[in-house]
């Protein structure tokens, strides 16, 4: 196994040396599909594109002045957590946030200050909110992006809609679709790190749980009963613990931010870690990933992290195409 050990590091090293960049590179406007496909979604490789959505109403639009006239008595599905983080390890538990539903001004009041709440409120439901919960703002920008859709062939499986405070904090995770994120205001910040860096990231499997605010104001969390245990990364790369995890300190994060009128393209299966400014609006645009030779070999490479002897990362994820893409 230290044989694997080390095979496993060099493969990692020979990615960044071969192909990857060393930060995420800029695009100055909207590529040709072919292109972008040749370029980026092929090679698995991330960067931001400037002045890709210059066109859409919402970059000017989107005032909480004009959100509250536009969609203010909506009722809408909101993250509530103590701390900020949602979808994220606590313990011995995989804990989800509260999920309440309030109108869109109620939330607005919060993150203005306008009312004082326990916890910190995010709205980050998946599974195309912004088509679902608020399809009074379609006109303010558009239901997919032109040259993505015709570069892969498909429409977006889902656009969701994000707004929250400073506190909010999404894990670091994977998802299997290739992503198209589109600030609106404020700025995003995110940790990026390859697949082919799996071998350095731990995972866990823990119980499942949720947090439910008591008539007190503290947080409760309450396990979920009857659930399948859930595999997630426990580190947190603000403050890894390098004595726990120690192969960590061989990965290679990028870096970024994304500010208003950019676009991140997250490519499939790479792991991010996501915080903002307070109040930043974004919308991003989920695209299936290829279950194809690229997603066969990190099938592969997530086996032998697994492998006997390499305890720290056994506990990992198989069979796992949709367990993480319940966040950014």
């Amino acid at each position: 196994m230290d044989a694997v050990q080390e095979r496993l590091t060099e493969f990692s090293q020979e990615a960044h040396e071969l192909y990857l960049n060393t930060s995420v590179p800029y695009l100055d406007g909207p590529p040709e599909p072919l292109d972008f496909y040749r370029d980026w979604i092929g090679p698995n490789k991330p960067c931001i594109i400037r002045n890709a959505f210059s066109h859409w109403p919402a970059l000017a639009r989107w005032t909480p002045d004009y959100l509250r006239e536009k969609i203010g008595s909506k009722v809408v599905s909101v993250a509530v957590t103590p701390n900020g983080y949602a979808d994220a390890v606590a313990g011995n538990y995989f804990v989800m946030p509260e999920e309440r539903k309030m109108s869109f001004s109620s939330v607005l009041d919060i993150i203005e200050g306008k009312v004082q709440r326990n916890g910190v409120f995010y709205v980050q439901k998946q599974c195309s909110n912004l088509l679902q919960e608020l399809p009074e703002l379609i006109d303010d920008l558009e239901p997919h992006v032109a040259w993505m859709s015709a570069a892969l062939g498909k429409m977006p499986d889902a656009v969701n809609f994000w707004l929250g405070e400073e506190k909010a904090i999404t894990s670091m995770h994977k998802d299997p679709y290739e992503n198209l994120y589109c600030v609106i205001s404020g700025e995003k910040h995110f940790i990026l790190l390859p697949p082919t860096d799996r071998p350095f990231i731990p995972y866990g499997v823990y119980r499942p749980a949720v947090y439910l605010e008591q008539d007190s104001g503290e947080f409760k969390v309450v396990g979920t009963e009857d659930s399948q245990k859930v595999p997630w990364i426990p580190l947190d790369p603000l403050e890894p613990d390098l004595e726990q995890y120690p192969q960590y300190r061989w990965a290679q994060p990028l870096r970024c931010s994304v500010k208003a009128g950019e676009m991140l393209y997250l490519p499939s299966l790479w792991f991010h870690h996501v915080q903002q400014s307070h109040g930043c609006t974004a919308v991003n645009f989920w695209y299936d990933m290829e279950y194809d030779i690229k997603y066969n070999y990190f099938q592969l490479l997530e086996s032998l992290c697994e492998a006997p002897g390499r305890h720290e990362f056994r506990n990992g994820v198989r069979n796992q195409r949709r367990t993480e893409s319940a966040s950014e």
